[in-house]
């Protein structure tokens, strides 16, 4: 069978796992990325550079480019992606059947909406309930939804709070699977012990020192001053805190870090080093107070190298995959009393640390490229056969 797979650029996160279904017997697969061409030299807003990723993201599987006639091109805009040609490029191609990554882009939800009864529609989405607020907003955002997703024949949910999500608008038990959101597990757990230990050397940090780590966007939804709040209120003199990335708010960050010299700051860092860099910390913190934390992926990331976490019970991932005392922690969104307790807790003891880590690779081995691929090949080999 072919199954036509539309998407808007390349990301580390989906090309193993279009490798993995081109691998496959039984199926075909090709990939319409709806950005264009440029996606793959693509402005990233958040981080406020370009980004080029340095691992393959275009090898092992087949795609096209599509061509994208929006002014202001982009994931970050529903009139971003603009495609007149689109269902003209899936129609030549001519599949069985279309898995549809995000509805809420021009051209996304007209392909949606085109081959509905056309074709089985299959979709792939992250979306939780976490940040709604009750009010005629909602109300209205709910008949929306549901609405949307009436031209659904089959949904890939990646956790818990996303299949609430879909249940909450229209979609059935039976027309759901869980496919799990992941990360390249082998190349974040693979030993980078030597780099890692060079990187605490060249930061000053002591091999008894504690390391915790933010990486992402420098944004408002990250909630890192709210983490640079909770280190200076603990002062704790063994303890230091590594903020990876870039963004709007790395000036008024910095500017209120400069009191502490255990606050230290990397600029964005690719895909090959951040291994070293999780590997390197005693503790991952995501301190998201959203909207739009959907799921976390960097939580995979720093769970795969052996590192437990706190995150906020804003962030889509904690129902999942932070168990409190096991792999980590869980404290409320914006509250400094509460992830400043936790965080103080938590460092209270590194072996203990060592042991949630321990336990948070041991969890994460389920969330792999291999289950996510597994669940979409079942689900579609079986409705198609049938």
């Amino acid at each position: 069978m072919r199954l036509a797979i539309i998407t808007t650029h390349p990301v580390q996160y989906y090309a193993p796992v279009f490798k993995l279904l081109t691998e496959s017997p039984g199926i075909e697969i090709r990939v319409f990325y709806t950005w264009g061409e440029k996606a793959i030299e693509k402005f990233d807003p958040g981080f406020g550079q370009k980004v080029d990723w340095d691992i393959p993201l275009l090898q092992g599987y087949n795609f096209e480019w599509v061509i994208n006639t929006a002014s202001d091109p982009g994931s970050h805009h529903r009139n971003g992606i603009i495609n007149p040609g689109l269902i003209d490029q899936i129609n030549q191609w001519q599949p069985n059947a279309l898995l549809v990554f995000g509805w809420a882009f021009n051209s996304h939800l007209k392909v949606i909406r085109y081959y509905h009864h056309k074709l089985p529609v299959y979709f792939r989405g992250d979306s939780t309930l976490l940040d709604i607020k009750p009010g005629i907003r909602a109300f209205l955002r709910s008949v929306f939804l549901k609405w949307v997703y009436r031209h659904v024949d089959h949904a890939f949910y990646v956790g818990a709070n996303s299949k609430t999500y879909f249940k909450k608008y229209g979609l059935t038990d039976q027309q759901l699977t869980f496919a799990p959101h992941a990360i390249d597990n082998e190349r974040f757990s693979a030993d980078r012990t030597q780099e890692a230990s060079q990187l605490r050397q060249n930061l000053g940090i002591a091999d008894d020192d504690t390391l915790i780590l933010f990486a992402g966007k420098f944004e408002a939804k990250k909630s890192p001053q709210l983490l640079i709040d909770a280190f200076l209120a603990l002062n704790k003199p063994a303890a230091h805190l590594l903020l990876v990335g870039g963004g709007i708010l790395e000036i008024p960050l910095k500017t209120r870090a400069s009191t502490n010299k255990r606050i230290h700051f990397m600029d964005f860092q690719n895909q090959s080093v951040m291994p070293v860099i999780y590997q390197a910390a005693d503790l991952f913190c995501l301190s998201s107070k959203g909207p739009g934390e959907t799921w976390g992926l960097a939580v995979n990331e720093a769970m795969a190298t052996g590192t437990p976490v706190l995150v906020s019970n804003k962030v889509g991932c904690a129902a999942d995959l932070v168990i409190p005392g096991i792999t980590g922690d869980i404290f409320d969104s914006e509250n400094l009393s509460d992830i400043t307790q936790k965080l103080g807790t938590l460092l209270k003891d590194r072996s203990r640390l060592k042991a949630l880590g321990e336990n948070a690779q041991n969890k994460i081995t389920d969330w792999s490229f291999d289950k996510q691929v597994a669940a979409i090949l079942n689900t579609v080999k079986h409705n198609y056969a049938n």
